[in-house]
């Protein structure tokens, strides 16, 4: 078999800011490089898609990852950015460097990828490429001619003013990169997607980074399993193989893989199976504990897409209640079912969210019985907002003790049955009627008794803070000269 190495096309994903135009640039490369009659072939959204381009007087390819851009979605971001080989930062000309675009090169740097920077609506009246630039160098980004060596472009996404040159600067970055794959080896790569298509059942979309990936094939994602019985490209047209460098779509996974786990192909079916049974017999060995002060919180998300699912998820784990162990059990799409439900387990503590997504009827039927909390939304913050104050609700209270102030005992007097009258001289703090004491002597914790009434200068007192007064205490041990009286309180945290 000849193993011999051959370059394979470059995976792009492009980054930055939400509003900085990264979906206008995707947009216009997809219109300009797809025809139309190839375009409306395209059945549904796939989070890649290939484009041919001449180049240097040969046809090359280039994949583009389509990640999303809003800041719950980082997860699904730093994923893109492992499965690419090369970013773009998109960068506006009127806005230069904000907040998103900062977090986006902190995850291109993460991934320790080679990037290009589009400075982006050139067209606009506003535009000021040379502050763009500035604003990238306070970032350590020093671009071509201002320093540094990262490529850079400039583009007008909407108008298509430099992106032709852009596309060129791809292809010139792969050849310095010299990305390298063996097409006889069985396929390598990424699931870049997953989701629950009504008709055909669970489908994924998967980068092969290197090797190719043929007929009658089995792809093993996590612990999820398929056939390459139904291959489709990003234009929804059955393929008999995909090569290095190509987005496939996968028909039939027994269950939802999840979205960044590499992928491992065999040719039995038998080789795949004891492939999942070894991983799922290594997970069993992994257990994971909950230390004996927290108390778990199982809880299941269901979203409209996996993606979100992820981005739920990557939201709930940045959340940290003191005493609480948050653990996600499940996540997956569609709506709230009975199964879900019965997934709880009649644990009553166990939180059901869901995202863009309902509730079955089926689930209603049981989830009094269950008594699972279920709850829906349409909007990302308004879910943690609300997870955050379930979760404080939740949360273990500790009982502590509160030192609120101290006397020292100065005469002793009357004692009836168990009340002592005492003379004392306020310390510190202060000593409230009705509170509880304990009785120190020589740092040593005698008795403990309750202020029953509390005078100062002959006239009754609801609380002293300095000075001398009497003290009339409800204990049953003696106290004498000495003795230090100690008001506490108990409080709830």
């Amino acid at each position: 078999m000849n193993n011999t190495n051959t370059t394979r096309p470059p995976v792009v994903a492009v980054m930055g800011h939400i509003d900085h135009g990264k979906s206008t640039l995707l947009d216009y490369i997809r219109k300009s490089n797809i025809t139309a009659g190839e375009a409306g072939g395209i059945t549904q959204h796939l989070s890649a898609y290939e484009i041919t381009i001449p180049y240097q007087g040969t046809d090359r390819r280039i994949t583009f990852l389509d990640t999303p851009g809003h800041a719950a979605f980082t997860g699904m971001r730093e994923r893109g950015a492992i499965a690419a080989d090369i970013a773009i930062l998109v960068v506006s000309a009127e806005d230069g460097v904000k907040a998103q675009t900062i977090e986006a090169l902190h995850t291109i740097r993460n991934a320790k990828i080679p990037f290009i920077v589009a400075i982006n609506k050139i067209d606009r009246p506003a535009a000021n490429i040379e502050k763009a630039k500035q604003m990238l160098a306070e970032q350590e980004v020093l671009v071509e001619g201002y320093g540094g060596d990262i490529a850079w472009n400039a583009i007008s996404a909407k108008v298509g003013t430099g992106v032709n040159e852009l596309l060129e600067t791809i292809l010139l970055v792969a050849d310095i990169e010299d990305l390298q794959a063996i097409p006889t080896n069985n396929a390598e790569g990424i699931i870049i997607e997953s989701r629950l298509d009504t008709k055909r059942g669970i489908t994924a979309t998967l980068m092969v980074k290197d090797g190719t990936l043929k007929k009658s094939q089995f792809v093993v994602a996590g612990t999820a399993i398929t056939t390459t019985r139904i291959m489709e490209n990003f234009l929804g047209k059955t393929i008999p193989e995909a090569d290095p460098g190509t987005p496939v779509q996968l028909v039939g996974f027994d269950h939802m893989p999840e979205v960044g786990v590499p992928v491992v192909v065999f040719d039995k079916k038998r080789d795949a199976e004891k492939y999942i049974e070894a991983l799922a017999t290594a997970d069993k060995a992994v257990v994971t504990r909950t230390k004996d002060s927290e108390k778990a919180v199982p809880i299941i998300i269901k979203a409209d897409v996996y993606g979100t699912a992820e981005a739920v998820e990557q939201e709930i784990k940045k959340m940290n209640i003191e005493g609480l162990h948050i653990r996600i059990i499940s996540k997956g799409m569609g709506n709230i079912g009975e199964a879900d439900i019965k997934h709880a387990q009649g644990d009553k503590d166990t939180i059901i969210l869901g995202f863009k997504v309902g509730l079955d009827n089926s689930a209603r039927d049981i989830q009094d019985k269950v008594g699972a909390t279920i709850q829906t939304f349409d909007i990302i913050y308004k879910l943690t907002e609300w997870l955050e104050v379930e979760l404080e609700k939740r949360r273990p209270r500790i009982e502590t003790r509160e030192v609120i102030g101290t006397a020292k005992v100065l005469k002793t007097f009357s004692k009836t049955k168990e009340r002592q009258v005492l003379g004392c001289r306020v310390e510190s703090g202060s000593i409230t009627d009705g509170a509880k004491v304990s009785v120190i002597r020589r740092e040593f914790a005698l008795t403990t008794g309750t202020v029953v009434e509390l005078q100062q200068a002959k006239q009754k007192m609801r609380e002293v803070t300095d000075g001398e007064c009497g003290i009339l205490v409800e204990c049953k041990n003696d106290i004498a000269p000495g003795d230090i009286l100690e008001a506490f309180i108990y409080v709830t945290k």
